[in-house]
């Protein structure tokens, strides 16, 4: 099973407080283990203009301002830009293709591009990633902690990070209300 490219959509159940309410976007997958993005959980607390000011990069009257996203447990100081693949890098390293026409940047050059108004056309910000060990994250797929579907561009950078899950879900064609807490644990 390969989920590159798909998202996750927390169940109701899931034991994991980080991951309540979660939608994941698995940026890679292998026998190895799993890597993915929360794509709903924006940090109130720091804002794009922040991170670049605490960075030390400059910002353009043109600059654009980002969603800056809690991506998951794991090295929570290490940023990951998600983006449309419309950047043109002028060969710059550090950028991973997602499944399904999408781009993961781990570098400073992506920030740096946003704050002088060009970058990718969509991108959000996420400090931290979200990593399964080897069969872990099929074990919690097994367990009913998660349910999996195609990644919608549109779900994936919607403004509105609070609605994010409940249209994972709708989308899926299942109403959030039905489910319950107890909903696939046996």
């Amino acid at each position: 099973m390969d989920l590159s490219g798909q998202i996750l959509i927390a169940m109701p159940g899931m034991a994991d407080p980080r991951f309540e309410r979660s939608v994941v976007l698995i940026c890679a997958h292998s026998d190895e283990g799993a890597m993915g993005l929360i794509v709903n959980k924006p940090l109130e607390e720091l804002s794009f203009s922040g991170l670049l000011e605490h960075l030390n990069i400059p910002v353009a009257p043109m600059g654009r301002e980002i969603s800056v996203h809690f991506g998951g447990p794991v090295e929570r100081g290490r940023g990951f830009v998600l983006h449309s693949t419309d950047w043109e890098r002028g060969g710059a390293e550090g950028t991973m293709a997602v499944p399904g026409g999408l781009e993961m940047t781990a570098t400073i050059n992506v920030l740096e591009a946003l704050a002088a108004g060009g970058g990718p056309g969509k991108a959000l910000l996420a400090l931290g990633y979200s990593g399964w060990g080897p069969g872990q994250l099929e074990a919690e797929i097994g367990r009913n902690d998660w349910l999996t579907c195609d990644a919608a561009e549109g779900l994936l950078f919607a403004a509105d990070d609070a609605t994010k899950w409940s249209a994972a879900l709708r989308g899926m064609g299942i109403d959030p209300l039905t489910l319950s807490a107890a909903a696939g644990r046996a």
